[in-house]
């Protein structure tokens, strides 16, 4: 199979179980299970022709393996991003440094006072929904519109009060249909078209390509619903990153091979076709 592209992840830490939380109540998390799970969800993308990076790993971060909120690519453009928990924002170096040997990348951060975490970030077209979260807030999401219009993005903040990011609540589809399980979405006639999905842990996919999307093994209904669209899915158990308000989407950042060794960041949903 061709190479698509590239996704960067990094495995969990031992110290996962400590991670942040914010509308969970804590529950005993397995660090066995969550490597095991970790493997078979980077197993997916590698068995469908991604070629795989892994980040340094963080030990001393329990919440390093959610790799996704400390960069958000557009195109050739890799911002990093300024975590809205202090505890996150020891992560930000070791994902930029990982970037350093993928050549045509251009990199930009996010400062404080602004914060921008990536899983508040969804991308459809050339559109950014940027949630409005406990992570991100208004200097960030200005910040990032700085960085990103002028290379023809367009940036749409949206309430985000039920979940932790944005993409917890709500991703899309290849067709750019949002999906979302819709008693955790703010607003959903922000989105030009949405599509319910009956379980919490549904709301999240990622386009893996062809057509193919990866999802969380907790979805069985949303699961046939997407079938019904003409969608593969490869469901995956996460339960382990799920109690830490985590989710396919979440695990990775993907790039998009162009040339040679050169990649440029999924311009769609992000699974969106961001998910």
């Amino acid at each position: 199979m061709d190479d698509l592209g590239r996704i960067l992840v990094r495995r969990p830490s031992p110290r996962l179980a400590a991670g942040e939380l914010t509308h969970l109540q804590r529950s005993p998390v397995d660090p066995d299970l969550a490597l095991a799970q970790w493997q078979g969800y980077v197993a997916a993308f590698a068995d469908r022709g991604w070629a795989v990076t892994e980040v340094v790993p963080a030990g001393e971060h329990p919440d390093g393996v959610f790799v996704e909120d400390t960069v958000v690519m557009f195109d050739d453009l890799a911002v990093i991003t300024s975590p809205g928990v202090v505890s996150r924002r020891g992560e930000v170096d070791s994902t930029a440094a990982s970037l350093d040997g993928i050549g045509g990348l251009t990199v930009a951060r996010i400062a404080l006072p602004g914060t921008l975490d990536g899983g508040d970030v969804l991308k459809i077209g050339r559109t950014a929904y940027v949630g409005q979260s406990s992570r991100t807030n208004p200097e960030g999401g200005a910040q990032l519109a700085t960085l990103i219009e002028p290379r023809g993005w367009r940036v749409v903040p949206v309430p985000v009060t039920k979940v932790l990011h944005l993409k917890s609540g709500v991703t899309a589809l290849p067709d750019g249909t949002v999906i979302g399980y819709e008693p955790l979405v703010d607003d959903h006639h922000i989105f030009p078209t949405f599509l319910p999905v009956p379980e919490e842990h549904g709301a999240a996919v990622v386009d893996l390509g062809d057509g193919v999307m990866i999802m969380s093994a907790d979805a069985p209904r949303t699961a046939d619903l997407l079938h019904g669209r003409g969608l593969q899915v490869v469901r995956v158990p996460i339960t382990e990153f799920e109690k830490l308000e985590g989710c396919v989407t979440c695990l990775s950042v993907r790039l998009r091979r162009v040339a040679g060794d050169s990649v440029v960041g999924v311009p769609r949903q992000d699974e969106d076709r961001d998910g």
